[in-house]
């Protein structure tokens, strides 16, 4: 099926430029053949996934840092065993010349697997500049989380956010991803007028087939209701189609007003699909310019 659609008015630049892309230790040969889709310096984010070890992460980082793109390799705190096990990934990673950025998140597992509890506990060690991480991402969820109550979420955003700014990093958010930019414009919002001024890449899922798509929404509680499926550009009775977001940044960048929001960007969620996310991005900035 053909992705392309109307070509929505001009999206604000400011959104789409210097995007981000998320990829796993398992995409390496996918990174590869994308390479040439990609622009030189795009930042690519590589998660921590259970079934993966430091090894493939590491491997995952270099090679991000060799095809010309600055790697971000995530630390789940909560899957770290022990400080020894987070001080020898950071020590891998600076050895490689790839510890600049990291994004911390607290992670999937319901009770940790160490003493880490969440991300600001990993932040305050002390750990991440010692073995030279330079900028810090940390998560936000617009739509909430489903196993974390809104206050929480709200606390540790912020104080994530304070750390940051009386360490010696700078910063950005990665929010979750969504179907509906009314929710994520209006969090920003709340995010500014609760003093959290770093940043924020919102998270946006790159083309991919619905089913699959609704596989991912429902591990992560997104909201998938009728109405928004139809708003964003698919239907829950056909799951057998493939859709983009085009919608979503018509939508984001119809509603986003920088002295509201402040310094907004985009973050593709690629699925395992490098390449066919970056033509997207390409064939999308072309229609809309």
């Amino acid at each position: 099926m053909n992705l392309a659609v109307t070509a929505p008015a001009a999206v604000g630049t400011a959104l789409l430029d210097d995007f981000s892309l998320e990829m796993t230790g398992k995409d390496v040969p996918a990174l590869q053949e994308a390479r040439d889709s990609i622009p030189q310096g795009t930042r690519i984010n590589v998660t921590f996934l259970a079934g993966e070890d430091h090894a493939a992460r590491l491997a995952a980082a270099r090679a991000v840092r060799r095809c010309g793109f600055v790697p971000v390799p995530h630390v789940s705190a909560r899957r770290l065993p022990s400080r020894a096990a987070l001080e020898e990934f950071l020590a891998g990673l600076a050895a490689d010349g790839t510890a600049d950025n990291v994004f911390v998140v607290g992670g999937d597992p319901a009770r940790p697997e160490g003493p880490y509890e969440d991300a600001l506990a990993v932040i305050r060690t002390g750990l991440l500049e010692r073995y030279g991480v330079r900028h810090v991402g940390i998560s936000g969820y617009p739509e909430g989380h489903p196993e974390i109550a809104g206050p929480a979420l709200w606390s540790a955003l912020t104080d994530k956010a304070a750390a940051i700014g009386t360490g010696p990093f700078t910063g950005d958010v990665i929010t979750q991803f969504g179907f509906d930019a009314q929710p994520v414009l209006d969090w920003l919002a709340q995010v500014r007028a609760r003093g959290v001024d770093l940043p924020v890449r919102i998270g946006v899922p790159g083309p991919a087939g619905v089913r699959r798509l609704l596989g991912y929404a429902t591990r992560f509680g997104i909201s998938t209701s009728a109405s928004v499926a139809r708003k964003y550009g698919f239907s829950l009775t056909n799951l057998m189609g493939t859709t983009g977001p085009d919608r979503f940044l018509r939508d984001l960048s119809d509603g986003y007003d920088p002295a509201r929001h402040g310094t907004v960007k985009v973050h593709f969620y690629t699925f395992g699909g490098l390449r066919t996310t970056a033509e997207w991005i390409t064939d999308f900035q072309r229609r809309t310019r």
